[in-house]
């Protein structure tokens, strides 16, 4: 596993810790897969029934008893033919759209990654969600390195084919890797998630936040003294603003997208 140095250690010395961060609904407050699926289809000319149909679809495999994989790979499909430059530039223009749209960022999760960076720390993004979405968010945090979707690629165009997914039990893989690679102690780590299947990543280190209100993921934090931040529908606890000083779940369009 090859760190991407997007920003140095400190002083030139090797990192000591790491923070993992879950991206949709942990770090930001939308589901980038889905929000940059209709922002593709709209570049390419479809209509806006287009996205419609698309989470119809995924929505009915998920109701049909598919897997959180099958549905994921699924999804991916809808990209094959497509060229990865012209993805990576609409990526940075949906980037650019959801920053002026306001409230991207989850404002505790959006701290804590910047306490982590301040501190020199390994600061990483875990997602199920692929390059075009996450590279714009990785260059503006600052992010050490991203873990990604990898899709397959020929001559510069996508197949539709998933090389590396990145879910649940994926997670926790690839961030051992990492640690492995860079003789760090998941002791000495942190990792942030909002969904249960972020669970075994969460386990992989020392120091697990839950963001949000997943009632799985807060069993964990009450019986074990995870902290916790707040999430996306959260209105932050007691204990939450104390602490605060990828998967399949189709998002529903946001109202006046297609103009």
């Amino acid at each position: 596993m090859t760190i991407d140095e997007r920003t140095p250690s400190m002083a030139g010395r090797p990192y000591t810790k790491a923070a993992f961060f879950d991206v949709d609904e942990t770090l930001i407050a939308v589901k980038s897969m889905f929000r940059f699926l209709e922002y593709h289809l709209a570049a390419i000319g479809s209509p806006p029934a287009a996205y419609s149909a698309m989470v119809a679809e995924l929505r009915g495999l998920v109701a049909a008893g598919a897997s959180r994989e099958h549905v994921t790979r699924a999804y991916y499909r809808v990209y094959a033919g497509q060229r990865a430059a012209d993805l990576s530039a609409q990526g940075r223009s949906w980037f650019r759209r959801e920053q002026r749209a306001g409230d991207l960022f989850l404002p505790g999760s959006l701290r804590a990654f910047r306490g982590h960076r301040r501190l020199g720390d390994l600061t990483v993004l875990v997602s199920g969600s692929f390059a075009p979405c996450l590279d714009p968010l990785a260059d503006w945090l600052g992010a050490s390195t991203v873990l990604g979707t990898r899709l397959e690629t020929i001559d510069g165009v996508h197949t539709g084919r998933v090389i590396t997914l990145m879910l649940g039990q994926d997670k926790a893989d690839a961030i051992q890797a990492v640690l492995d690679g860079q003789g760090i102690a998941p002791a000495e780590c942190s990792a942030y998630g909002d969904h249960a299947s972020d669970l075994p990543m969460l386990l992989a280190v020392g120091h697990p936040v839950v963001v949000g209100d997943d009632p799985e993921l807060v069993r964990y934090a009450v019986a074990r003294g995870w902290r916790r931040l707040p999430g996306r529908h959260d209105a932050p606890t007691a204990e939450m603003a104390a602490e605060d000083g990828d998967g399949i779940s189709p998002a529903q369009p946001r109202a006046g997208w297609h103009r």
